[in-house]
């Protein structure tokens, strides 16, 4: 095929046909279609978009490009949940085990976080001994004994998206809906999912800035995910303000724990709550979301799926003793300092942005793919809109590695808080759904 006279059409606004677009993903993943040649694809599609029927061949011929999840028949719907990132978003974390308990099966497919987004494996790694790199033999088994999964893509899972990726990343063409949508939906069709919902978010910590950006990639998300045989849907949440009261590995986990306990921040259990009554919607297992959100709250708070998070983090290599041992430690960073308010007030604003690159800069976070990362710092005990606090009282809490990255982190805090004399409405979490 002639690869060039392909780049050529698409630089000029043309079409290109499926059998093209499949030889194209496939040339460039065995190595037979130089990166120079795909990066000037990129870019002219960057410029001239991909239609509704591109986008489908494109997103096959990259779920297609390497191993799929088989699994054997069985009465448990296959469930996956996607998110588009944030801070503080630990969602994935306690709804895997609530969606186990609800009857479905869960081979949630993860990633690693870049830059200020924080990654559910990067959480995870925090685990004793808990495994994020499995083979697709032991992902199928694992989710057929205990009923779910979180770990990382294997290398021969969706390879095309891997290359393509790397390559959008160092040449301007990330932001794009229709590579966006390919590169998201080719490794959820992989799990041959019965049904998704996509977590959409907007705002100054999210991909997507604005409200109408993230309903239109929702729209495009969605669309195809139906479209390729998946009921899908997607919420919009906001995510100008950090989900839940914690942003950091391992803090994060510990609240996701207090989510299964009952407990821990309202929005994190009502954007947990909300995606498995959507799921429970979308395979039929609810009328309504009204009785599916009844449903998901009795499991929720019968202590059924904290057990089963034990039974996963087992399943996943987890030293339990290890583990326990860890969780009664009042701290895993060795400095933990308040930044305190300079007079009372209510809280008008809690930046998630500035709070994102605090914990990057802690060492919670990375600039490049293969960054180290230090499991232990972040923060905690944030106060959030809509919050009183007294002259005194605790923004938030710093937990660093020592003492100078904690002076650093405590003179850039401030700017994320802004207090008012007046009373100030809790922000709103969730906008809207696509269905």
């Amino acid at each position: 095929m002639n690869f060039l006279r392909l780049i050529e059409r698409k630089r000029d606004g043309q079409t290109l046909a499926d059998d093209a677009i499949r030889a194209l993903v496939r040339a460039f993943t065995t190595g037979n279609l130089p990166a120079y040649q795909m990066a000037a694809l990129l870019m002219a599609v960057y410029f001239r978009g991909l239609n509704r029927e591109e986008t489908t061949a494109l997103t096959l011929a990259m779920r297609d490009s390497g191993e799929t999840l088989q699994f054997p028949p069985d009465p448990r719907p296959l469930v996956d949940k996607h998110s588009t990132g944030g801070i503080g978003d630990k969602v994935s974390l306690p709804l895997t085990p609530l969606l186990i308990c609800l009857g479905f099966r869960v081979p949630m497919i993860s990633g690693r976080g870049l830059g200020i987004t924080g990654g559910t494996l990067d959480k995870l790694d925090s685990i004793p001994g808990f495994q994020t790199l499995l083979s697709t033999k032991r992902i199928q088994k694992i989710v057929q004994r205990t009923g779910g999964v979180i770990c990382g893509q294997t290398e021969r899972m969706v390879p095309a998206d891997k290359k393509i990726y790397a390559l959008r990343d160092v040449t301007g063409t990330v932001p794009n809906l229709s590579l966006i949508t390919a590169s998201i939906l080719s490794k959820k069709l992989a799990e041959n999912l019965d049904a998704l919902i996509l977590d959409v978010k907007f705002g100054t910590a999210a991909f997507m800035p604005t409200l109408a950006a993230a309903r239109q990639l929702a729209r495009a998300m969605v669309s195809l995910g139906r479209q390729c045989g998946v009921r899908t849907r997607a919420v919009l949440t906001d995510m100008n303000t950090p989900l839940g009261r914690a942003a950091g590995n391992w803090l994060e986990v510990k609240e996701s724990l207090t989510c299964l306990e009952g407990q821990g921040p309202a929005d994190l259990r009502t954007l947990v709550l909300t995606c498995a009554a959507h799921l429970l919607v979308q395979t039929g297992r609810a009328a309504n979301l009204a009785v599916a959100r009844r449903q998901a709250t009795a499991c929720l708070d019968s202590g059924a799926p904290r057990r089963t998070w034990d039974a996963m983090l087992r399943a996943q290599g987890a030293d339990l003793k290890a583990w326990h041992r860890k969780l009664a430690q009042p701290a895993a960073a060795p400095t933990v300092c308040p930044l305190k308010a300079p007079q009372g007030g209510w809280i008008a604003r809690c930046d998630a942005r500035i709070i994102g690159e605090v914990v990057r800069d802690l060492g919670g976070g990375r600039q490049t793919q293969e960054a180290a990362i230090n499991h232990a710092v972040g923060i905690d005990q944030m106060a959030k809109p809509g919050e009183w606090v007294e002259r005194g009282g605790v923004l938030c809490r710093v937990h660093a590695a020592d003492g100078q990255s904690a002076e650093a982190a405590l003179a850039q805090l401030p700017a994320a808080f802004q207090l008012t004399a007046h009373p100030v409405k809790p922000a709103r979490l969730i906008w809207g759904s696509v269905r």
